[in-house]
């Protein structure tokens, strides 16, 4: 008996079925689901086709023009949409501009886009307790120290970072701890 043949929808690749395991459930290459459930099937002929043709040549034109007047109402002078293009225009160049003077830039978590530096917190004993670890039996890194803030422009997420300075502290003590205990 011949194994059964399909191709995933997804990533177009041929799917071998076994004989002893029956059909796929999810694509063995990119995990997606084989069965018809998201899969939507148009059955064009070429009658249906010309349908689709002589319905797009009865688009009643004072009827778009109405919609589109209605939608200039409701948006408002199009000139405004001109101007805060260039105004993001300007904050895009601006953004690129501060990012280009930054060490580091990261992306954001939740949205992808760069993140900015806004700052550095020094960070005092005052502010900062600590923690021991059993392994150490001393901190992995005690204050002072500073922290870089990132904030995102787009959604203002905001990140904390050692700066690249304690980075190299907090390394070197973690190198010392690892030496120490052999």
């Amino acid at each position: 008996m011949d194994e059964e043949q399909t191709i995933c929808p997804w990533c177009h690749t041929e799917i071998r079925w076994d004989e002893e395991l029956g059909p796929e459930q999810h694509c063995p290459h990119c995990g997606n689901e084989l069965s018809g459930y998201r899969t939507l099937k148009l059955g064009l002929d070429d009658e249906d086709e010309e349908e689709v043709e002589e319905v797009e040549e009865e688009v009643d034109w004072e009827e778009e023009k109405s919609y589109r007047t209605q939608r200039e109402a409701v948006l408002g002078d199009v000139s405004e949409l001109r101007q805060y293009s260039r105004d993001r225009l300007a904050l895009d160049e601006t953004m690129e501009r501060i990012l280009d003077d930054q060490l580091e830039a990261p992306e954001c978590p939740s949205c992808q886009e760069y993140m900015l530096d806004i700052g550095t917190n020094d960070v005092t004993s005052d502010q900062f307790t600590p923690r021991i670890p059993e392994a150490l039996q001393a901190p992995l890194l005690s204050p002072p120290f500073k922290v870089v803030m990132y904030v995102c422009p787009s959604c203002f997420h905001s990140v904390n970072r050692l700066s690249p300075q304690d980075q190299e502290r907090l390394v070197r003590s973690l190198a010392k701890a690892a030496a120490d205990n052999q």
